[in-house]
Parts: C-alpha cells; structure tokens; sequence
C-alpha cells in the first residue's frame, strides 16, 4: 500500500520542483542551441584544451551509474537480505546516470549529427569507439536488469492501479509486466533471468570503467600516463556513485515516508561501504603521487606544481580533505554516523568527486606537449548552463521513476518476511 500510494496525485511542491527542473532543462537547450550555431569557439575550450566541462561531466556521471547496478548485483549475489528496499531505486540511478552521461559525449561532438560519423566511420583501434559501444552495451544490460526484477511489482500495479491512474500508464504496465501472473514456471524462470544478469552485470560494471580509463591513460599526456587509471576509475566511481545513493535514499526515504523499510541500518551499512571506498581512494591517489614523484620529470613536477600549488590546489586539497578524508573522519565516530551526518559526508564527497574529473581533465591537457607558454581554460555560461541542464535531466528521470513505478522490490521483500527467521537473519 505504502508503494502504490507513490502513484497519487501531484502536490504543489512536486509540481513546483518539475517546473523548475524543466525551466532549467529549456535554459540548458538554449545554450545547446547557441552552441550548435556558433560551433564550440562558444564553449571555452580551445585546440590546445579541447576537453574540458563536458568530458568532466560524463566521467562523473558513468561513475555514479556504477555503484548503484554493482552494488545490487554484489549484494543480490551475497545473499545480503538488507539491501532488499534499496536495490530497486539504485538500479534506476544506474539507468538515468548512464543516459545523462552519455549525453555529454554527444553535445561534447559540437553537432550531434557528427554522432553517426563514429558509426559508419569510426576507428576501432582507437580507446573512443571502445568506450562508446561499452556504454552502449551497459546501457543495455542496466535497463534488462532494472525491468526483469521489476516484473512482479509491475504486474501488482497493473493489477492493482488499474482504473485509477491514466490509460496510457495503465497500459505501460500491462505491456512491461508481459503477462506475469505468478505461476511456479514463471518465478522459476525470472529466478534464473535474475542471477544470469546478476553475474553479467558486475563483469560488464567493472570493464566499462576500465574502457573508460583507457581514453586517458592510452595518450602521451603526462598526467594521464598511468597503469592505475584503470583502478582508480572503477573505485572512484564505486565512491562517488554510494555517496549519491546515499543522499537521494535520504531524499526518498522522507518524502515516501519509508522510514519502515529504508531504515537507520541501511545507512549505517552504506556509510561503511562510503568509508572503505573512501580509504581505498586515499591509498591509490598517495601511492600514485609518490611513485610519480619519487623519479619526476620536468613534465611531472609542472603537473605537480599546477596541483599542489598553483592554479588547481584548492580544487585538489578540498578533493582530498573534504572529499576523501572528512567522510573517514564522520563514519568513524558514532555521534556523527546518523543519517544527516551521512549526507552531510555524501555531499561533499559528490561535489569533491566532480571536482576531481574536472581538474583529471583540464589540469592533464594544461601539461604543455611542446615547449609553449602553458594554456588556460576556464568554463562559458554555455557550458555551466548545459551541464546544470544535464543535472536538471538526471533529477527529472528520478523523479518520474519515482511516481510512476514501484520504488521498493515487493515481491522480494515479502518473500524476505516469508522466509524462516534464522534465514532472513
């Protein structure tokens, strides 16, 4: 009862929160408009940094699509039977993440037409048209492994709902729930689906972000020029997609009113998991600084002083302390592991995350390739609106999914409170 009323009406706040959601996607589609007559030179990337907000963007935004699906998977697979309220909504923020994501790519191209060009003429030798078919690929198994659980609960919507929302999405409904009714065959068969793309997922997860390393890493940049990359992507996006999670189960959990079901122990266990990742990433980023640093070339200690010193310090030493270290320092003491000191953690660690794709990116195409004055970059008004645009996307995909699909996994959850208490235990 407490997923279907999800469902209801719209208030006044939920109406006004999608309004500005869409004035800001409308703003974003002006700028994109702005930038697709006047070419890039809109943009403040030139031929020395040609990446910049838009490559950070995406890299943030596939990193927070991982941990939701590889987090579900891994769980789903240990047989963790506390991650039953959470799954659902983390498999759809893989979903939405990945959509968004790749996005930037295509407004990244300058034209969108330019997207079929890597279809028809692209180079398969090159890292680019790797990463493109992972994510294709990803995207693919991420919706499968949304909708094939969600079989059951549709057709409990289905069955339940119809009558009271429009026709359209009854019909929905009735079209995604492929005419589940329940029978032993047919639980047998979504049992099997399940922990075929349960295994599947985690091994696709883990090489999509390892591709995605690949774009950087296999360059003659000097920052980028690194074995780790492929680690750091994967656990960085481990990182920064819990500390999402985190905060938007917050957000659901009180404005659902599922104290019930998302309880103080989810959080306390995720903000384990915030802390472990958190610690892995201060081990790799001090093991690569001192591994680069202990034979440095010239080219090296110029990538050290523009982020230790210089133009990027701030950006890096809010990255390190307010990002990686803070979060530590909150889930070690337990006056401070409560929800609101979770998200307060999650929210730097979100924002610490960004910031560490942006300077990844803008900070290693700095690093001169010749012997020229060192470029600069700084973000246009196109930029910054598209990207809040893309923000704004993100935001609207959940908050529909939110409205008009089960949020919490029925079917498994009462085959949970079904089984023996020993088991569930």
């Amino acid at each position: 009862e407490r997923v279907l009323a999800t469902t209801g009406s719209w208030g006044t706040s939920a109406k006004l929160w999608v309004a500005g959601l869409v004035a800001v996607i409308a703003w974003g589609i002006f700028a994109f408009i702005n930038q697709a007559q006047d070419g890039l030179y809109v943009t403040g990337m030139r031929d020395r940094i040609s990446w910049g907000l838009y490559i950070a963007a995406f890299v943030f935004f596939a990193g927070i699509s991982m941990a939701g699906t590889l987090m579900s998977a891994i769980l789903r697979a240990s047989k963790a039977t506390w991650r039953t309220p959470i799954t659902r909504i983390a498999e759809s923020i893989t979903v939405m993440a990945l959509i968004t994501a790749g996005l930037f790519v295509i407004v990244d191209m300058g034209q969108p037409g330019r997207l079929y060009q890597m279809f028809l003429n692209g180079n398969w030798q090159s890292p680019l048209m790797w990463d493109m078919m992972a994510i294709t690929v990803y995207l693919t198994c991420s919706v499968v492994y949304l909708l094939v659980p969600m079989i059951p609960d549709l057709a409990l919507f289905r069955d339940r709902l119809s009558g009271q929302v429009p026709r359209f999405q009854s019909r929905v409904y009735g079209e995604l729930s492929f005419g589940w009714t329940g029978n032993p065959n047919q639980r047998r068969s979504l049992l099997k689906a399940v922990s075929i793309l349960m295994v599947l997922i985690i091994r696709v997860a883990v090489s999509v972000h390892t591709v995605l390393s690949l774009v950087f890493s296999t360059t003659t940049r000097v920052s980028w020029n690194s074995t780790a990359f492929g680690f750091f992507f994967v656990f960085g996006a481990i990182f920064s997609g819990l500390a999402a999670l985190i905060i938007i189960f917050a957000v659901v959990r009180r404005r659902f009113h599922l104290e019930e079901y998302i309880t103080e122990r989810h959080f306390a266990y995720l903000g384990f998991m915030l802390a472990a990742a958190s610690m892995v990433m201060i081990y790799a980023n001090v093991t690569e600084v001192i591994t680069k640093g202990y034979h440095a070339t010239e080219d090296d200690l110029f990538a050290f002083r523009e982020l230790f010193v210089t133009e990027f310090a701030p950006l890096f030493w809010f990255y390190f302390f307010g990002g990686l270290v803070l979060p530590v320092l909150i889930v070690a003491f337990k006056r401070t592991r409560t929800i609101t000191g979770l998200v307060i953690a999650s929210g730097f660690a979100v924002v610490a995350m960004f910031i560490e794709r942006y300077f990844i990116v803008v900070a290693g195409m700095k690093t001169p390739l010749m012997p020229y004055e060192p470029s600069s970059y700084s973000p246009s008004w196109v930029e910054w609106s598209i990207v809040a645009a893309g923000l704004a996307l993100f935001l609207l995909f959940l908050t529909l999914f939110t409205k008009l699909f089960p949020i919490l996994a029925v079917w498994e959850m009462k085959e949970e409170h079904a089984a023996p208490a020993e088991v569930t235990s």
